[in-house]
């Protein structure tokens, strides 16, 4: 009996085509994210249409509420592009990304908060603009209101994920809870800060950087001294005079 000569090619063409599926949406997907910041960053978000974005990518409307659902989880997809430094990392589980890979990795809790200290500047000089977007847009839609509020959760997690591999590494004060470490760092860490010290104190990113290390690690790691409050510094005689 003779076996019929593309009797073995069936499943390789189909993995293949399944792959080739798979890159095209995937290559869809980027070109939509693309599309929608440059035009939220010129437009605004209430000033972009889903019909703009859809123009733009080269899609079908009906492709980017597929993939999407709305016009709010459509501008989280863009705020999580931007956060991961494009719409190709954000698709990587962020444990799997390199630089999550090798905090996890380090030992030495300090050089976890430096090297976690030194992603923020450029999440926050990406993230940035479209944050403050996203905060003008908060009050007029309850769907962006909780767009915010997921993105501020996922950003905890993160933080107290950072905490919990401090803890267990015995790189925490033993006061702190792995939820209080989260928070001071999810504080230090938050576009806020930024936004007071680099757009408005003009500092540069590498003292925003540095600034950021030191002052977790002060805040959260053992065998340092806490930040004396003024008036504790103040000499006898000075408190005396006062």
């Amino acid at each position: 009996m003779s076996i019929p000569p593309n009797g073995r090619r069936v499943k390789p063409r189909r993995r293949y085509d399944l792959t080739r599926r798979r890159a095209h949406a995937a290559q869809t997907r980027q070109d939509i994210l693309k599309a929608a910041q440059q035009l939220f960053l010129e437009g605004g978000y209430a000033g972009t249409t889903i019909n703009e974005v859809a123009a733009a990518a080269g899609v079908a409307v009906e492709t980017i509420y597929r993939g999407f659902g709305s016009k709010a989880a459509l501008f989280k997809g863009v705020m999580e592009a931007a956060i991961a430094g494009g719409a190709a990392r954000a698709a990587i589980p962020p444990e799997e990304r390199p630089v999550v890979r090798a905090m996890i990795a380090e030992r030495n809790p300090r050089r976890v908060l430096e090297m976690h200290a030194a992603t923020q500047p450029g999440i926050h000089a990406r993230s940035g603009p479209l944050y403050r977007l996203l905060m003008e847009a908060v009050a007029a839609d309850p769907e962006v209101a909780d767009v915010w509020n997921q993105l501020e959760a996922q950003r905890l997690t993160g933080m107290r994920r950072i905490a919990e591999q401090l803890k267990n590494g015995g790189g925490i004060r033993q006061e702190l809870s792995v939820e209080e470490a989260g928070d001071i760092l999810w504080t230090v860490n938050s576009l806020a800060v930024y936004n007071l010290l680099v757009l408005q104190r003009a500092w540069s990113p590498e003292r925003y950087r540095d600034w950021i290390a030191s002052t977790n690690t002060r805040a959260l790691l053992p065998g340092r001294r806490r930040p004396t409050p003024p008036n504790h510094r103040l000499s006898v005689h000075a408190r005396r005079r006062d």
